[in-house]
């Protein structure tokens, strides 16, 4: 019988069959429907499941899981070093990681304003390798583009420039769709605006994701082992969908009550993880549970054009941070220390997060140093919303805001009758309320009820 082992963190579902009922999984979907991604092995289905991060797993001849054991645990074993030590080993290993990774290739290089692509920028640099980076803005919204323009420059990378437009997910719903298999809402993945001009692009992509976690402190300072349940219930559960997994909960008469179910899974995965340092306990449980179900779902668009390589979700990486000292890893020491010992030009661009400082003046992000920027910043913004041109922040304001989007949006959730699994009635309910009591707060529940939407409305089809 065939063994899988996964990655520490996978970049893709691989998906095995379990002796259950062909039933949907509620329990579960409400779960989705809360936090926007399956947790630990579960899905749509009883009896189809994730196989688990870290783990080596016997499937029989017919696509059943025999058995499973992780073949790595997280732990926080944090070693005697200096932080100049601790920087050296980091520096040698991502350097050699990426250079493994990526070879002789031509190089895709998404730049946003943080830190994670900075730092492969710096990489990169040093290296051979024909480069082409990339931003993209939302119009109307702050021009994360400006940002990598200038780290390109500094760099002598190729440039291209991208905006995000209105609308963009409706023409490409189904696409997406089939892309995710709707393990994922659909308006957080902007790649899927500008898919065709990556497929016009040369060479394989090298991704910065997960490094903002592994790269920083896990929990707030001062937080204890027994805060974890809470701050992972915050980090979690989206605005608004608390509210909607209830909502369906109880449509759909399940035992007990979502809260309850909910809090107890995280609780017995939090258990699982034997670390006592809080801040490595909750990376680890991130790294387990959010970062394959969540971060790694929508690769698949990026794959769709070009390869994909990742430096931050490397085996080696993830065991390098284990054995790290959590004040070395807090506040993105090491990324910056890097940053401006590789190439000091890239540290003196504004790092997006504490614009307009960068990262030599970026403790001065307080008040009163702060205050002439964020003033003025305000002022472009109520500016240009007198002038009927809104400053775009968030994806879902691109797909739900403005009368086309309305009728886009209400085709989709009315225009197909998708009772049993969801209620007109409940659709109605969370539509209106974002429509007229708060946009910010339902608009997670409604990227949610669309994803389910379009998920229904893809089985019948099957």
């Amino acid at each position: 019988m065939p063994t899988i082992k996964t990655s520490i963190i996978p970049t893709h579902q691989q998906f095995t069959k379990v002796n259950a009922p062909h039933e949907l999984d509620r329990k579960a979907i409400c779960i989705f429907a809360a936090t926007g991604f399956f947790l630990e092995t579960d899905t749509y289905w009883k009896d189809k499941k994730v196989l688990p991060a870290a783990s080596e797993n016997i499937i029989d001849e017919n696509g059943f899981l025999v058995e499973s054991k992780p073949w790595f645990q997280w732990h926080y074993s944090p070693r005697d070093i200096s932080f100049e030590t601790a920087l050296e080993e980091f520096t040698a290993l991502f350097d050699q990681i990426t250079s493994e990774q990526l070879k002789d290739s031509k190089v895709i290089l998404p730049l946003s304003g943080g830190l994670d692509s900075r730092t492969q920028a710096v990489v990169l640099a040093k290296m051979k390798n024909p480069v082409i980076a990339y931003s993209y803005s939302f119009k109307g919204g702050f021009s994360e583009s400006g940002i990598g323009k200038k780290i390109a420059k500094v760099c002598g990378f190729d440039f291209k420039e991208f905006t995000i437009d209105s609308g963009y997910l409706w023409p490409k719903l189904e696409e997406l769709a089939t892309i995710n298999n709707c393990y994922s809402d659909f308006t957080h993945p902007r790649q899927m605006a500008v898919l065709e001009e990556f497929k016009k692009m040369e060479g394989v992509f090298s991704l910065g994701h997960w490094g903002d976690v592994l790269f920083d402190r896990g929990a707030p300072e001062g937080a204890r082992e027994e805060d974890l349940l809470e701050i992972i219930m915050k980090k979690v559960v989206k605005k608004g969908g608390m509210e909607l997994a209830i909502a369906l909960w109880q449509e759909w008469d399940l035992n007990g009550d979502f809260e309850s179910y909910l809090r107890d899974r995280i609780t017995e995965l939090l258990n699982k993880i034997t670390i006592e340092n809080p801040s490595a306990k909750l990376r680890a449980f991130k790294s387990l549970y959010w970062a394959p179900r969540w971060t790694s779902v929508n690769l698949s668009v990026f794959e769709e054009a070009h390869p994909v390589t990742l430096p931050y979700y490397d085996d080696r990486m993830c065991a390098f941070i284990s054995t790290v000292p959590e004040e070395y890893l807090a506040d993105r020491k090491l990324q910056i220390a890097y940053i401006k010992q590789q190439n000091p030009d890239l540290a003196k661009i504004t790092w997006q997060e504490h614009k307009p400082f960068n990262l030599y003046t970026f403790e001065n992000n307080k008040s009163p140093n702060n205050l002439p920027y964020r003033i003025g910043n305000k002022l472009k913004r109520e500016v240009k919303n007198k002038m009927g041109k809104p400053y775009i922040q968030r994806n879902w304001e691109l797909q739900f805001l403005g009368m086309e989007n309305d009728e886009k949006l209400q085709e989709h959730l009315f225009g197909e009758n998708i009772h049993p699994f969801i209620s007109k009635p409940l659709l109605a309910k969370f539509y209106n309320n974002f429509k007229t009591v708060d946009a910010i707060k339902y608009s997670h529940p409604l990227s949610m009820l669309l994803t389910l939407a379009v998920w229904d409305k893809s089985r019948k089809n099957a």
